[in-house]
């Protein structure tokens, strides 16, 4: 049963909704999907269009908005939105160290979590909107891999849309892991020359925690082992609006004397194991390389493979020297699992996934080209998430798709941008501006 409720100036509704784990045998066992509906309260009783929103990950639930935050309030102006927790995120039947062991053993897991990619989504997304539209097609707003989904869409099952709208997140029609992450290191190298240029005390900063990593087994309070390379991953933020001030402040607090010597703070490790622990999505270090799967080449851990290439980013090597400490971006490795107390139990799991090789096509070129959903994308000038070759390279391949390219944003920018962003696009989408 639905229930509704109200914050400042929205209304809003929980639905729930059961989908076949595995589409090609709708009459096996079932997953529950959550989505939180949000309506203008002076629109509620309103016959408006749906916007159904496809958050980025993958493995994370839809956002939480309080009344109209970021680019709701533009969306709300016309549209009916759906908030989607895609399968095994936020509020739907959720997939972590304690629920997966009901499958069995790590092979079992494994095949399971073969079920959690963008085409599974996109077909949770068609039952939704039928019980739900009646019919009739919706907009899709996809956020990085939100917008990896929303090219599935375009290529699978373009009849349920009438708009797709996507941010940050225009996939490589065909690259392997391999393409993405060999295009991924270097631009993860120039954001963090730009944060140090910007904050140039936190060279020494940052060498001094690694050299002290280096030489001290670190275990912080809820028993992930702080490795010199868990913190490099720390780089993750740089791709954000912000991200690179909250790094600083981070920084600058690390150390505090004690009558042993300085130590690593408690409010250092206390901020450090909130960005680093997977306890709240563990689905995104499962998965995230086999979002990239497409043929019979496994990913085979392969931003850890692809790493080795470029020698820079050894933070044993730096330390020898005196260049500057490189963090690294978005990329999950076979010792994620062995530093995260949330994943050690999964490590074998993750093994299997990462050996598969039977993973199907996410894309279809031919559909693509023959497009005839309006389509805008924005194309962040030098995203440190998504490339952005990639992405223009699709764009030409996808009909009508017209592209905001700009700097004026990270990856983000549907969130830091507020209504703007989301109002740009879908004037290019109605051929608007």
């Amino acid at each position: 049963m639905s229930v509704s409720y109200r914050q400042p100036g929205v209304v809003l509704t929980d639905h729930r909704f059961t989908v076949p784990l595995d589409h090609d045998a709708p009459d096996g066992e079932t997953l529950d999907v959550y989505a939180r509906e949000v309506v203008a309260g002076d629109k509620a009783g309103q016959d408006l269009p749906w916007l159904v929103y496809l958050q980025g990950g993958p493995g994370f639930g839809a956002n939480r908005f309080i009344g109209k935050q970021a680019w709701l309030e533009r969306a709300l102006k016309e549209y009916r939105v759906l908030l989607l927790d895609q399968r095994g995120t936020g509020h739907s039947t959720p997939v972590n160290r304690q629920t997966l062991p009901l499958r069995g053993g790590p092979a079992a897991q494994a095949d399971y979590l073969t079920r959690f990619r963008a085409d599974s989504i996109v077909r949770d997304c068609e039952l939704i909107r039928r019980e739900l539209t009646g019919g009739a097609p919706w907009t899709v707003l996809g956020q990085s891999f939100g917008g990896f989904c929303a090219v599935h869409y375009l290529s699978t099952a373009p009849e349920g849309l009438s708009t797709a709208v996507i941010t940050g997140g225009l996939p490589s029609l065909d690259a392997h892991a391999d393409d993405a992450y060999r295009a991924a290191y270097p631009r993860v190298e120039r954001k963090v020359a730009a944060h140090y240029a910007r904050y140039p005390q936190d060279v020494e900063r940052a060498r001094r925690i690694a050299d002290h990593l280096l030489a001290h087994d670190v275990v912080l309070p809820n028993g992930y082992r702080l490795t010199v390379e868990a913190f490099q991953s720390l780089g993750i933020l740089l791709g954000g609006s912000d991200g690179s001030h909250r790094l600083h402040y981070l920084l600058e607090h690390a150390f505090v004397r004690t009558p042993q010597g300085s130590v690593l703070s408690d409010a250092f490790q206390e901020d450090v194991q909130a960005l680093l622990s997977y306890a709240g999505h563990p689905l995104y270090a499962l998965v995230h390389e086999a979002s990239y799967g497409q043929d019979t080449r496994p990913t085979d851990w392969s931003a850890e493979r692809v790493r080795a290439e470029f020698p820079q980013f050894d933070a044993a090597k730096t330390l020898t020297g005196d260049g500057p400490l490189l963090f690294t971006g978005e990329s999950v490795h076979p010792w994620t699992f062995d530093c995260d107390p949330a994943l050690r139990p999964l490590r074998e799991t993750a093994d299997l996934l990462a050996a598969r090789t039977d993973w199907r096509p996410l894309y279809d070129p031919e559909r693509l080209a023959a497009n005839e959903v309006p389509v805008a994308a924005a194309v962040y000038h030098d995203d440190m998430y998504v490339d952005t070759g990639h992405s223009l390279t699709t764009a030409r391949a996808v009909r009508g798709l017209r592209t905001w390219v700009t700097d004026e944003f990270e990856h983000d920018g549907v969130r830091a941008g507020g209504p703007r962003v989301l109002d740009r696009l879908l004037a290019l989408a109605r051929d608007e501006a």
